[in-house]
């Protein structure tokens, strides 16, 4: 299939160039442009010009696309994206594996797929595991995920209840100071939750879910005392709450319930981030079967690609 000559390698037999390049090409400009090449296409043939790295990258990016076409997989324009990025980190990962783990929610909303190898541990611990810590830096689709996966097992009857909890002190504020009820109080906190629950369902099914309690959030100061069964629950932004809070919300896990713990220990709010329960959690429970760790870094951002040259800049400084 492959013949190079003089840093030129001849693609044959790609049935789905205009899928995969897009509409007027403007995925094989990303593609040219991120591994800095020259390609050319006519019928089913592909010819790539450029240094032999480069080449190679493109050859793999391009032969793994075609295979998820094949196989019936849907290229979505963020697909795309990110094979690209991960096929530039790393040649060997597989894409098949990655996109082919999906996460099923509202019919209207479609599938979610991971979209970076440390996204895929995450979603099979979540199946494998009744208690999983996802720890690492922002935009890296730790909530969104955990939601998703919430969503699918309500929608599939694994559980009854989806409950969706947060520390609510962040920044230096407290409940206190703010205007308004306890509900108008806390609803700032939430929002990335509300949006994670808005991209996986249809609005009105979430507000219909909140109003029969099927769906709950609430402050993390509002589980003491309670035990949980027959529900998802998920911690957000754990690593604002402290040891003592860490352990009075894993103690909550009743019968026939999962529960996922994520958060970012380098975004610590409490006045001492020696307190935090995330940071502390860590050496406590490795050692427990039945409780698993996904630790992501900057290259599983899954935000605008800045933002993880961002956080790379912060991590060295």
């Amino acid at each position: 299939m492959n013949q190079t000559i003089n840093k030129e390698l001849l693609l044959n037999n790609l049935g789905h160039i205009s899928e995969i390049f897009g509409y007027q090409d403007v995925n094989l400009k990303q593609i040219e442009k991120k591994f800095g090449v020259r390609i050319t296409t006519r019928e089913n043939q592909v010819k790539i010009k450029g240094d032999f790295d480069s080449i190679n990258s493109v050859d793999i990016l391009l032969t793994q696309l075609e295979d998820l076409l094949v196989s019936g997989y849907k290229i979505k324009n963020d697909d795309l994206k990110f094979a690209i990025r991960l096929i530039a980190e790393d040649k060997t990962i597989s894409l098949k594996a990655i996109f082919s783990e999906r996460i099923t929610v509202s019919p209207k909303k479609g599938f979610i797929t991971p979209k970076s190898p440390t996204q895929r541990e995450f979603i099979q611990s979540v199946k494998q595991a009744d208690i999983v810590l996802a720890i690492g830096p922002a935009g890296t689709g730790k909530t969104y995920l955990a939601v998703a996966m919430a969503v699918e097992a309500l929608l599939k009857r694994h559980f009854k209840k989806i409950i969706l909890v947060r520390p609510a002190v962040e920044a230096g504020e407290k409940l206190g100071f703010l205007p308004g009820d306890i509900t108008e109080k806390i609803n700032p906190y939430f929002m990335p939750l509300y949006d994670a629950l808005d991209d996986t369902l249809e609005p009105h099914k979430v507000r219909e879910l909140m109003e029969d309690g099927i769906i709950e959030i609430a402050p993390l100061a509002y589980m003491r005392g309670r035990t949980i069964n027959d529900s998802f629950m998920i911690l957000d932004e754990a690593q604002n709450s402290t040891k003592q809070q860490m352990k009075m919300f894993l103690t909550r896990l009743g019968t026939n319930s999962k529960m996922v713990i994520t958060g970012d220990i380098t975004q610590i709010d409490l006045d001492n981030s020696k307190n935090s329960g995330l940071v502390q959690v860590q050496s406590i429970l490795k050692d427990i079967d039945g409780i698993k760790f996904v630790n992501f870094n900057e290259k599983d951002v899954v935000r605008h690609d800045l933002v993880k040259h961002i956080i790379k800049a912060y991590s060295q400084n």
